[in-house]
């Protein structure tokens, strides 16, 4: 194992998805900085179970990794448009979403110019010296995890964990996803995706995008024969709010109103929202019906189909195929479905970073989930000043413009000034139209106590 350098980093990074590629980005010509970022991967990648042909990101293009926090940066989407000659074709494309391919292909591009970015390396251990500094330790790996060489360890005066999310399947599924392919979360789509097509039947269990964009992908390309199903618990297949005055939430005001809230209060506000964050697009949900409404010009049978409020109960093998039973929330009863494949499309949990003691050393709350500061600094139990951030891990604190890719420039933006105690980037005071609370106007005083209540 190499020793620790005697000087410590100024910061390392665990994981490089777009939140710490970004904050690599920010931090890349800061004078006098040092920083490393360490990733397990071979290279960038960015949910390839789920790179289509022609997906796109569901935010414009001005939420690359930099540009809404510092628009001059030589790391913004449109410098990489003008490095390969692609500005003119872009302009003529006329298209505010850019296509998932070309986005994971930008942040790639970002990565290998940043020396900071050092891909297969897995960290395996965070540990806290009694000198307040990190040591962190990585092991190179090849593409496959094995070990290619001696761990390298670093020291750093503080750690940001952008260690990612992790596939969620339900209950009575979790069994079955063997990485044989029947049985699979919508993540691993892309793996499997050639057998899926060739299937005879295939069933999307979930809600949201993800469950929509494998259910169009399916129609699309599966066999002429073959029949989709897809079922989700949630009330309807609905589309995202995408209003302009909607998407004012996924902005640092809506962040700080929300991080402001009483917390039992934040989660009771963030049940109400899942339409601003989880719903499908409305571009997809176009095209789906669409496609069915074309197959149904001469047949009125489309071969696919779905039905909201049914969750999944149990998940067997049955002759050969797969059976689902399914309880429908309106009717209260329940039913058989047989298929040959299911994809879970059933979402993500944070992951768990590798930091040695994390639960003796970072205050959680009545949940169990780490409290985070305004800052993105992990709030420590003996209350000293934190030196841990987090990346998309604060859904519960911050709300749900955690996982949006526009807030991700703003967020490293915070974590730079917190990091080096000075204004590097600029953060914006006011950014929408509307206010979230009641500030600014005349509070109504509580209303005095009834005569002759007790004191």
């Amino acid at each position: 194992m190499t020793t620790a350098r005697d000087e410590p980093l100024d910061v390392v990074g665990v994981g490089i998805g777009p939140f710490n590629l970004g904050l690599a980005a920010l931090l890349d010509g800061v004078p006098g900085v040092s920083a490393r970022f360490f990733d397990r991967g071979p290279a960038f990648t960015w949910h390839p179970g789920l790179m289509l042909e022609d997906a796109e990101i569901q935010v414009p293009f001005l939420a690359d990794l930099v540009t809404l926090a510092d628009p001059t940066s030589p790391h913004t989407f449109l410098n990489y448009l003008h490095q390969h000659d692609r500005l003119y074709r872009f302009y003529f494309h006329e298209r505010l979403h850019l296509l998932r391919r070309e986005f994971q292909a930008y942040c790639r591009w970002v990565a290998d110019r940043l020396t900071s970015c050092a891909f297969g390396h897995d960290v395996v251990a965070v540990t806290e010296g009694a000198d307040g500094t990190w040591t962190v330790r990585a092991r190179p790996v090849d593409a496959d995890g094995a070990p290619t060489g001696p761990d390298v360890t670093v020291r750093a005066r503080a750690v940001v964990l952008g260690t990612g999310t992790a596939p969620v399947v339900p209950d009575c599924a979790a069994p079955h996803v063997t990485g044989a392919g029947a049985v699979l979360h919508s993540a691993a789509y892309g793996d499997h995706r050639d057998a899926l097509l060739a299937a005879r039947s295939v069933t999307v269990v979930g809600s949201g995008q993800s469950a929509a964009e494998v259910f169009l992908d399916l129609l699309r390309h599966g066999r002429g024969d073959g029949r989709v199903d897809w079922f989700t618990r949630s009330s309807g297949f609905l589309a995202m709010e995408y209003s302009k005055l909607g998407l004012e939430h996924f902005t640092p005001e809506y962040t700080w109103h929300f991080h402001g809230l009483d917390p039992a209060r934040r989660d009771d506000v963030r049940e109400r929202q899942d339409l601003l964050y989880k719903g499908i697009s409305a571009d997809t949900s176009a095209e789906i019906y669409d496609l069915l409404y074309r197959r149904t010009v001469e047949d009125d049978d489309p071969r696919a189909g779905y039905r909201a409020g049914c969750e999944l109960v149990a998940l067997d093998p049955h002759d050969g195929r797969w059976r689902l039973q399914l309880r429908h929330a309106d009717e209260d009863a329940r039913a058989w479905h047989d298929t040959d494949a299911v994809v879970l499309a059933t979402g993500y949990r944070a992951g768990r970073p590798p930091v040695t003691d994390l639960e003796r050393i970072v205050e959680h709350d009545a949940r169990g989930r780490p409290v985070v500061e305004l800052d993105y600094r992990l709030r420590r139990r003996d209350g000293r000043p934190s030196t841990l951030f987090v990346q998309n891990a604060e859904l519960h604190t911050h709300g749900v413009g955690t996982p949006d890719l526009g807030l991700g420039a703003h967020r490293n933006a915070t974590i730079v000034n917190a990091l080096l105690g000075r204004d590097v980037h600029r953060l914006p005071v006011r950014t929408v139209f509307q206010s979230f609370g009641l500030d600014g106007l005349s509070p109504v005083p509580a209303p005095a106590d009834h005569p002759g209540d007790d004191a």
